[in-house]
């Protein structure tokens, strides 16, 4: 099990959310001239999507550090 890779692989997943709800921000802010702002976002949605990408990128990247620990250790007991 390699555990490094789930933690990118965790890293990419919480990216495309990131990616995803900023897209829905600027879809929502780009209307055209004759046309008038609708509210299509949903602040609270957004905000909670945000906050979730926050903590899977908090807990990505302890899962990372743990695994550096790991074979930092490993190591040490083979020499």
């Amino acid at each position: 099990m390699d555990i490094l890779g789930v933690a990118q692989q965790g890293l990419q997943q919480a990216q495309g959310q990131f990616e995803q709800t900023v897209q829905r921000f600027t879809q929502a802010a780009t209307t055209g001239p004759s046309q008038a702002p609708t509210d299509s976002v949903n602040l609270s949605d957004a905000a909670v999507s945000l906050l979730s990408v926050k903590d899977q990128y908090q807990t990505d990247l302890g899962v990372a550090h743990v695994a550096d620990k790991m074979q930092q250790a490993t190591l040490n007991l083979l020499r």
